[in-house]
């Protein structure tokens, strides 16, 4: 069985690197009274980056090992050391890949210039150490965060191969012969259809002018829905400023002849995209070479000319005719990439690309069948995910940002209330909200029940006194607490 040594299409997985988890320490030196809190941050998490790089002209690594992480980044350490960044998990992919989803197909990068770079994973922030949650309420935090958790993604990787000049033709037409002749490029060759089965590249000269030539296996009527070989490379040809109809003027079948070749070949690219009909277009007629061959080029050629083709007759095997048709196809592409050029200089001053993200602060709040209240956005999920929630002290914070970040508000104004079930980032909460958050008559109502003299729940026996200020003093240490901005949130 024959190795596999071209890979246009793969799905990878990739995962950037979890972030280091922060440290709760404390300062133990002789000498040092008071030493306070003295945790580090972990480090971030490698990114997983997508390179275009010339030197490398398949997918084929990626199909082979699908599976890609970055490092992880390293958990913090006493003495407010901050733990290491993960390294960054570069991958060469072909200039000419393109970049989606694999579940919306939506297209996140296109990488058709030498050096382009798409983030596929970012990697996960590194959790704060104690020492970052200090302020004049909270002299000795006794929680850090943990390292955000790094979820997979799932791509698909689609290589365009980035050509000047695109063949197009039938099985056994004489494209490789075609490519094998003008360039330095060694096809396989053979008396039998199908006998390319990968795409090849080859770089052809013509005087001062160098363009890239791509030869794709033959297509056949009905490739654009699946048939035959063609359809899976008709891609290769999207990026070609130049098409070239290879037609055989000695075809096997005896019911074809070039001029219905053309057609078929036209209506299969119109298939597949419209707009490549819109590109430049040459025909060659191949084996001129035989006396058969040169019959019918005789007898088609001004049918052709009248439909506004140009018309060369050459013959890939012997040569004959292959030099007007070389330098021809040097002028088409010369002409392509100096319209290019002005195209991209009258649009550069003016062309604004425009990336439209999602505000992080905003969220939604949604109520289930079932009564619940669902907080949804990536943000507090993250808030929820890196916090130590067993830890007193922590839940307190994180009630302290939700609260600062509107959440209590919004929820009062969906219909929650005292002991309703809220749902942040996969974890049930009890909704106790704020009075000041309840509705102006709510909160008469029950200023008016505590100011009620004979109403037991308005008074505070003197052994609870005491208790009851802490716990004001906490409550308030949340409210106030200001060390949660974030870069970027």
């Amino acid at each position: 069985m024959e190795a596999i040594e071209f890979v246009d299409e793969c799905t990878v997985h990739v995962r950037g690197g979890h972030g280091g988890n922060g440290v709760v320490a404390f300062r133990r030196e002789s000498h040092v009274p008071l030493g306070g809190p003295a945790g580090g941050d972990g480090g971030r998490g490698g990114n997983v980056v997508f390179v275009a790089d010339t030197n490398t002209s398949s997918l084929l690594d990626l199909h082979r090992r699908p599976h890609r992480r970055a490092q992880n980044g390293v958990h913090g350490e006493g003495m407010k050391r901050t733990g290491a960044d993960g390294d960054d998990l570069v991958i060469d992919v072909p200039v000419g890949t393109v970049v989606r989803d694999h579940e919306t197909g939506t297209v996140l990068a296109d990488l058709a210039a030498p050096g382009a770079t798409h983030i596929a994973s970012h990697g996960g922030r590194g959790g704060r150490g104690n020492a970052s949650f200090v302020n004049r309420f909270r002299k000795a935090p006794r929680f850090a965060e943990y390292g955000e958790q790094v979820e997979e993604r799932l791509l698909r990787l689609e290589l365009k191969l980035i050509a000047d000049v695109g063949l197009v033709g039938f099985p056994s037409a004489g494209k490789s012969s075609l490519i094998a002749h003008l360039s330095a490029a060694k096809p396989k060759i053979a008396a039998y259809p199908f006998t390319t089965l990968t795409p090849n590249l080859g770089v052809v000269r013509a005087g001062d002018v160098d363009f890239v030539m791509a030869d794709v296996p033959g297509l056949v009527p009905g490739a654009s829905e699946g048939k035959g070989l063609g359809h899976q490379f008709l891609r290769h040809i999207e990026r070609c400023a130049v098409l070239l109809h290879v037609l055989d003027t000695v075809p096997f079948e005896s019911d074809r002849d070039p001029v219905s070749d053309l057609d078929a070949l036209l209506d299969e690219l119109r298939e597949h995209d419209s707009k490549l009909l819109e590109r430049r277009q040459v025909v060659a007629l191949n084996k001129v070479d035989l006396p058969d061959g040169v019959a019918m080029a005789e007898l088609i050629r001004p049918a052709l000319e009248e439909r506004g083709y140009e018309v060369f007759e050459i013959s890939a095997v012997s040569g004959a005719g292959l030099d007007p048709l070389r330098f021809r196809l040097g002028a088409l592409v010369q002409e392509e990439r100096a319209t290019r050029a002005v195209d991209l200089e009258v649009a550069a001053p003016t062309e604004v690309v425009i990336t439209l993200r999602e505000d992080p602060r905003h969220f939604e709040v949604e109520q289930d069948d079932e009564g619940r209240y669902h907080v949804r956005s990536p943000r507090f999920d993250r808030w929820v995910q890196m916090l130590p929630l067993d830890n007193t002290q922590a839940v307190r914070h994180l009630q302290g940002r939700l609260r600062r970040a509107g959440v209590e508000r919004r929820l009062v104004e969906a219909g929650a209330r005292e002991g309703d079930e809220i749902v942040i980032g996969g974890l049930v909460f009890e909704f106790d909200p704020e009075l000041e958050d309840l509705p102006a008559e709510e909160r008469e109502a029950i200023l008016a029940g505590e100011l009620d003299p004979e109403a037991d729940e308005g008074w505070i026996e003197d052994d609870e006194a005491e208790d009851w200020g802490d716990d004001l003093d906490d409550d308030l240490e949340a409210d106030l607490d200001e060390d949660d901005v974030e870069a970027g949130a």
